[in-house]
């Protein structure tokens, strides 16, 4: 009977509370149109939980932001409690055509900062729109892999992989997930997702 009970004591120690992460974005992760509950940061808090990951996912993401407008309100986005970010950031800087050099340093930024208060980052990719010609879109895409490779970062090389431009998964204006463009993305992220945690996870024990 005592061992038992030892065992059982043994095993609530070894039980981790949920990860806490925060999703630092745009409309694409605010959930823009959309009903709360299909956000994306609670579509995946629950695909997660269905991997018997728990997490506690914590939606920062602010409709009209760009990768600026995310690094300006980091500190107060990303309490001192969380154990991970995922950044999607940069979508909106590409649909105004704003100099890539001005996301790429934004977004440098708050992988540094990040870094420097010991809080692993997975980095979102994004691309521009075909509208802007081929050289602007050569330099913003290649901020993302760019930033990736240089600070040892994982990456998701394009959030909307397989929404975009897809009819049925995204809203009126062609740029925002429907509900169902939500469930496509959470199902293409998830692999990458739940790998960065396990990691996460594995560095806390």
């Amino acid at each position: 009977m005592l061992s038992l009970i030892g065992m059982k004591g043994a095993e609530a120690q070894t039980q981790q509370p949920p990860l806490k992460v925060v999703v630092l974005g745009d409309s694409l992760t605010a959930g823009y149109g959309l009903p709360a509950d299909a956000a994306f940061p609670v579509k995946l808090q629950k695909a997660l939980e269905a991997k018997g990951m728990p997490t506690t996912m914590i939606n920062a993401g602010v409709s009209g932001d760009t990768a600026s407008g995310g690094l300006e309100r980091l500190d107060w986005s990303v309490p001192a409690d969380a154990d991970a970010v995922i950044v999607e950031l940069g979508a909106n800087d590409a649909l105004r055509g704003t100099d890539p050099k001005v996301p790429r340093q934004a977004l440098e930024e708050i992988i540094k900062r990040l870094k420097a208060r010991n809080i692993p980052v997975l980095l979102a990719g994004m691309l521009a729109p075909p509208n802007y010609g081929p050289d602007y879109a050569r330099e913003f895409n290649a901020i993302y892999p760019d930033l990736a490779k240089q600070y040892d970062v994982p990456l998701y090389p394009f959030f909307l992989d397989g929404v975009a431009t897809v009819s049925g998964l995204n809203q009126a204006d062609g740029i925002h997930p429907t509900a169902a463009g939500v469930d496509r993305v959470v199902a293409n992220i998830l692999p990458t997702v739940e790998a960065f945690l396990r990691t996460v996870a594995g560095q806390k024990r």
